[in-house]
């Protein structure tokens, strides 16, 4: 099933269910997507949706961050909650070991040798991860494995 038919489904879902969360989530995705689409000027792709959803993920993650270090444990609850929605829309992730193995691939194929290299390695690399592992997880990785 397309993500996009998913979300329908579970708006649907979530409205006879009265989870307030779950739709407040779903509708902000909904309408993420909406936009998009409208800047593209097409229909998105399964792959727009599924960058959509990162890109609202990572949003929850930043402000996730800020309401903790602002003490402000009820607005973090809250961005919790929608981060484990969000999270139901994104691929398995990734493991350490699993994302190592992938990089040292690309390393291999790429030929890096140095940090010098690091952009040739992340075109190659992001393509073969998008929306299994975060980007700043992924960069970590690259930059250990040429140090």
């Amino acid at each position: 099933m397309e993500l996009l038919e998913r979300l329908n489904q579970d708006l649907k879902q979530a409205m006879k269910d009265k989870n307030k969360v779950r739709l407040s989530v779903i509708r902000m995705v909904k309408s993420a997507t909406k936009n998009r689409e409208i800047e593209l000027g097409h229909p998105l792709s399964e792959e727009d949706v599924l960058s959509v959803v990162q890109k609202e993920l990572k949003q929850r993650k930043d402000s996730l961050q800020a309401f903790q270090d602002a003490n402000r444990t009820d607005l973090a609850e809250t961005v919790e909650q929608e981060i484990l929605v969000l999270q139901d829309y994104l691929p398995e992730q990734l493991d350490e070991q699993a994302l190592r193995d992938i990089v040292t691939q690309v390393i291999e194929q790429v030929g890096a040798k140095s940090k010098a290299d690091m952009g040739k390695v992340m075109g190659q690399l992001m393509p073969l991860v998008r929306g299994r592992a975060d980007g700043k997880a992924v960069q970590l990785v690259v930059q250990s494995l040429l140090s």
